[in-house]
């Protein structure tokens, strides 16, 4: 039998009701954002995968753009972010300098 987790309190406070209906609403905004981060990075890695150089240079060029922009809004860290795009640009480069 599986253990489930212990039902919140809901908070006594008017701020601490506040607070939690926003916590909510943050929680489902930073949930997609962090879909959408892995989600981009996971595409450049099956363009790599397959071989299409024009593709993952192009999914490439818009994964950099969301990861920089979730950075930017504190859902991963800058460092991570930046380490992200090192990793996806040297596959994406291999992938040029095997092509030619």
């Amino acid at each position: 039998m599986a253990s489930a987790k212990p039902k919140k309190k809901n908070p006594r406070l008017a701020s601490g009701r506040k607070r939690a209906r926003q916590d909510v609403k943050l929680n489902a905004a930073n949930s997609s954002l962090r879909s959408k981060y892995r989600t981009a990075v996971k595409n450049v890695e099956k363009a790599v995968a397959t071989g299409d150089k024009a593709k993952a240079t192009e999914l490439f060029a818009k994964a950099q753009a969301i990861v920089d922009s979730v950075a930017d809004k504190g859902i991963f860290h800058k460092n991570k972010a930046s380490r992200d795009k090192s990793r996806l640009a040297a596959k994406v480069k291999t992938l040029a300098q095997a092509a030619a």
